[in-house]
């Protein structure tokens, strides 16, 4: 903090963007000001709540960057939440994404779903409230309309052409004006078009019905019924074509909830729910989040977006490059005073979750730390071996953020310099290769390392990061009962004994640490020893050597698809019948 200090009285008087940083130097969070030595001032002086004194009590250090205006500012500390990803920012990088009905762009076009938006010049539409609604959708589309189904063209038809749900262009001439008009036929399928191809059906229906054809009848009255069910479930809120997005949000307790209502082809489709705690004005924290809203692929700008009258319309035009409504009155005002309403209840209802969610998180990270006497451990990282019967032994790592597990930071290490069962020695590879690794690329390390073990593996941890690395990390040990469940840590020079209250927050988090990498260990080395029977099986079959044997790997990618092969199918990659013959037996006696 004292480096802080000596900075604070260097700040200037304009706007700008600043980057608080961890004693690790990691950013841990981007803010924007309009007077950036009175922002940053604020967050060292008067009082604060639990979560804003979480955040200054991890600053070690910051900086900040000058910018020409307020909303340069606000971009600029767009691009720098995405490139720094803070923990303590509100990230929309992995938000929900809606499902899009697309038509590609293509000699020969499909209608498929997807979840990105891409400028590659086909034609989307949605978004879907889900993907039960995109598929229906597309179901029904592809009885109407027979656009091409297979990715690549195949030599010969399939079953949608003979169930009449593709032209067959892999065998059949089909011509661009072809395309086009199935093309155009579900544009106005899916602007609201719907109504005019139920009535063309209609007439067909009951043509059919008079030439006594009444399987062809009733094809057409199912697919009427199904128009019904599909795409009229909603009742209409406006007449107009045009696409909306309507915001809305609330705060309380420093948390704030924006909710967000899709407004497709005049109906509601769907609303999107982020509730998140926020350190600066709310009004300030709405603009960031609703330029990071569009700023990734989920989601598509609509015709208009509608957001409440108090937010600076001219920053969030400039953000989002386009005109915004800030109704005063009538309908549209109507549908922000319903998103505030539901912003109001969906921020109750998670009040209690979310007290929940932190004595259960980050209190008993908090509470750890006392226990152990070393600094709050909001990275931890645990480590188990796993070498059932002596096999294909193996390590993994796991690591827990803030009491939360953060799955995309696991690890899996198969052993490379021991022979055998030796838990001393593979602790000790793994733990080399690990901080080894982050020391290079200069990566976070963590605050409090655990392993799964007593007072050896304790110490051959400690060895590796004191001696050979020169790390000072707190190492603990998670020491099991008779029945493999979590009894205490030890940790220190002499592996002092630390027994945790059973019912107490830090126990918990132990436990649930400890069962994770439990998990993790298992199920990779399982994995592991499946691959490993596999491979002997090969390797015992009379006529599969290397090159076969990299063959049918490459070919089918697992042991299930090659069991369910044919004899022809392996033929088909030159494996006489005898070998293929013995191979599929022997896979089916590992049954």
């Amino acid at each position: 903090m004292g480096n802080v200090k000596e900075k604070l009285p260097t700040l200037p008087e304009q706007p700008g963007c600043y980057l608080m940083k961890d004693k690790h130097g990691t950013v841990i969070y981007v803010g924007k000001a309009k007077i950036l030595k009175n922002r940053v001032r604020s967050y060292f002086t008067g009082s604060h709540d639990g979560k804003t004194q979480r955040l200054v009590n991890e600053i070690a250090d910051f900086e900040y960057v000058i910018t020409s205006s307020e909303l340069e500012a606000l971009i600029l500390e767009m691009n720098l939440i995405k490139k720094h990803e803070p923990k303590y920012n509100v990230l929309l990088k992995d938000d929900k994404s809606y499902p899009y009905l697309k038509i590609t762009k293509e000699t020969h076009p499909r209608l498929v779903i997807t979840r990105k938006v891409k400028k590659d010049g086909a034609k989307y539409f949605g978004p879907y409230p889900n993907a039960s609604a995109a598929n229906e959708t597309k179901k029904l589309l592809d009885r109407l309309y027979p656009l091409r189904k297979c990715r690549t063209l195949p030599k010969r038809v399939c079953l949608y052409y003979h169930i009449g749900q593709c032209l067959a262009p892999c065998e059949f001439e089909v011509s661009e004006e072809q395309n086009q008009e199935l093309v155009q036929q579900i544009h106005r399928f899916l602007n609201n078009g719907h109504h005019e191809v139920k009535k063309e059906l209609e007439k067909k229906m009951e043509a059919a019905a008079e030439e006594l054809d009444f399987e062809r009848a009733k094809e057409y009255r199912d697919i009427i019924m199904n128009i019904d069910a599909v795409m009229e479930k909603q009742q209409m809120m406006v007449n107009d074509q045009v696409s909306r997005d309507v915001f809305g949000y609330t705060f309380d307790k420093g948390w704030m909830c924006v909710q967000v209502f899709f407004i497709r082809q005049g109906k509601l489709i769907e609303r999107d729910v982020s509730i998140f705690p926020f350190y600066r004005d709310p009004e300030e924290d709405f603009l960031t989040f609703l330029g990071q809203f569009y700023s990734s692929e989920a989601h598509m700008k609509p015709k208009e977006v509608i957001i409440p009258s108090h937010i600076d319309t001219e920053m969030a035009s400039h953000l989002l490059g386009m005109a915004v409504t800030q109704p005063k009155r009538g309908r549209k005002k109507e549908w922000i005073e319903l998103a505030e309403k539901n912003a109001k209840q969906s921020l109750r209802e998670r009040f209690f979750l979310i007290e929940r969610d932190e004595e259960r998180t980050v209190q008993a990270v908090e509470e750890l730390g006392k226990i152990l006497k070393i600094d709050v451990p909001h990275r931890i990282e645990a480590f188990d071996n796993s070498n059932i019967q002596g096999t294909n032994p193996v390590s993994v790592m796991v690591t827990f953020l803030d009491g939360k597990p953060e799955k995309s930071e696991y690890r899996k290490y198969k052993i490379n310099t021991v022979s055998g069962v030796d838990d001393y020695k593979t602790m000790e590879e793994v733990i080399r290769r690990r901080y080894l690794r982050l020391l290079k690329e200069k990566l976070p390390l963590p605050d409090l390392i655990l392993v799964d073990g007593g007072k050896g593996q304790l110490n051959v941890a400690k060895s590796v990061l004191e001696d050979e690395l020169g790390l000072s990390i707190p190492v603990a040990g998670i020491v099991k009962d008779e029945k493999h469940r979590t009894s205490h840590l030890i940790i220190g020079e002499e592996a002092k004994a630390v027994h945790l209250k059973r019912n107490s927050n830090a126990f918990y988090l132990i436990q649930r640490i400890q069962d994770e990498v439990h998990r993790f260990a298992i199920t990779f080395h399982r994995t592991r020893r499946k691959k490993s029977a596999f491979a002997s099986i090969l390797d015992e079959v009379p006529g599969i050597g290397e090159k076969r044997k990299k063959l049918l790997l490459r070919h089918f990618g697992s042991v299930h698809k090659i069991k369910e092969a044919s004899e022809e199918e392996l033929r088909k990659l030159s494996i006489p019948a005898s070998v293929s013959k013995e191979l599929l037996s022997r896979l089916q006696e590992e049954d």
